[in-house]
């Protein structure tokens, strides 16, 4: 696929959105290849948040482990969310 000038990347934000993602069960019992999609996601630990770029990537991994992860927060821009470490 070619891009022309000025436009974004695919997946890209233009305005900076982020997404908070916090897992709420833990993976064991489930498929490795959702263990390594929390893993992806910066998770691993039953309570841990990471703040990721709310993009349709970031959305699709938050989609195929939805059952161990919830949404916490989306924040719009850079001013109006601090970041957490964890």
């Amino acid at each position: 696929m070619v891009r022309r000038a000025g436009q974004p990347a695919f997946g890209h934000v233009a305005d900076g959105s982020r997404i908070t993602v916090r897992q709420v069960r833990s993976g064991i019992g489930f498929s490795a290849r959702q263990k390594r999609t929390l893993k992806a996601l910066g998770l691993g630990r039953i309570g841990r948040e990471r703040i990721q770029p709310d993009n349709p990537a970031v959305r699709g991994m938050i989609a195929a482990v939805r059952h161990l992860v919830e949404v916490v927060e989306e924040a719009h821009g850079r001013e109006d969310h601090k970041e957490r470490t964890g």
